[in-house]
């Protein structure tokens, strides 16, 4: 079945950058759209970046300029670059990826980040 393997989250201080990737067992012919997502307790899930199958992406606000959504093709991997991280991105990031029938959505398992003051 499918699986999205995320890593590269941790602990990092305010100012400096993380990379998560999402690993998926998945041709990527098959994806409408890969994205990352965050949680914290008591919050919503929230969108924070998407990329498109053409490789169009979108971005919240809070991220805007900050962050770098992009994808392998050849690794059916999604990154996500952080940059100039603030405590108020401490969350948990998941992965996202919707197939092209616009029906089906997987989710990573989530992982850690956390940015200290």
């Amino acid at each position: 079945q499918v699986q999205l393997v995320e890593s590269g989250g941790g602990l990092v201080q305010a100012g400096g950058s993380l990379r998560l990737s999402c690993a998926a067992t998945l041709s990527i012919l098959s994806v409408n759209a890969m994205a990352w997502y965050r949680q914290t307790p008591g919050k919503q899930r929230e969108l924070v970046a998407s990329i498109s199958r053409r490789g169009w992406t979108n971005y919240a606000d809070s991220v805007q300029g900050r962050f770098s959504i992009s994808r392998d093709n050849g690794k059916s991997t999604v990154y996500l670059q952080m940059n100039s991280l603030k405590p108020a991105d401490t969350a948990v990031y998941y992965c996202n990826v919707g197939l092209a029938d616009g029906l089906t959505v997987y989710w990573g398992q989530g992982t850690q980040v956390t940015v200290s003051s």
